[in-house]
């Protein structure tokens, strides 16, 4: 089973790791990093490279496609070469899902028009802009297309999809395996303060 991740300039690592972690656990699947040409991409930090090893077009058609986001998410939204891929591998993929601002490239492809999905809450009115209907949920399933919310969600993305994959006792075995048990040190805060804070930090 061919599960697809394409990388490209500025993605968020976790929004591509955090996913592999779980599907790379599936019985028989081979997770690969994809771009428009193999080798390094960085990601939005600066400070961390992921290695393509094949280009895009090397993997016309995966049975299961995942598209994380980042601070260029949307640049990449307005880039054929990921754009058509994108909405070309989604005519044949078993599975199609985003994490995060991945979701506005399934947007700009198309894919989410008239469907509800999310992504983070910093990128719900360009979301809309694609015809999608965002809402505030970490996972939304809507047939064989799966959408995740900021950042970590893509974890729960992916036990999710695994679960409609392989079952859910072995969700349940890649979820105690990376001992996946979310338990943070704060409540979380999503009130205007802290989200004037959250755009300073981002420069957004």
């Amino acid at each position: 089973m061919d599960i697809a991740i394409p990388i490209y300039d500025d993605f968020t690592a976790l929004d591509a790791v955090g996913p592999y972690e779980v599907l790379s656990r599936l019985p028989g699947a081979r997770v690969r990093f994809l771009s428009a040409e193999p080798g390094p991409v960085r990601t939005d930090n600066g400070m961390l490279t992921l290695l393509a090893e094949d280009a895009l077009a090397d993997v016309p058609a995966p049975e299961v496609l995942v598209v994380p986001g980042g601070v260029s998410a949307s640049h990449f939204a307005r880039d054929p070469v990921y754009v058509d891929w994108i909405r070309a591998a989604h005519e044949t993929a078993e599975w199609t899902t985003s994490v995060c601002s991945g979701a506005l490239l399934l947007g700009a492809a198309g894919i989410l028009d008239g469907l509800k999905a999310t992504t983070h809450w910093l990128d719900y009115e360009e979301l809309a802009s694609f015809g999608a209907l965002p809402v505030p949920t970490r996972v939304v399933e809507q047939g064989r297309i799966i959408t995740s919310a900021g950042v970590s969600s893509g974890i729960d993305m992916a036990l999710t999809l695994a679960a409609r994959i392989a079952g859910d006792d072995v969700a349940k075995a890649i979820q105690l395996g990376i001992e996946y048990d979310p338990q943070p040190p704060f409540p979380m805060e999503n009130d205007e303060a802290m989200r004037e804070r959250v755009v300073a930090m981002l420069g957004a």
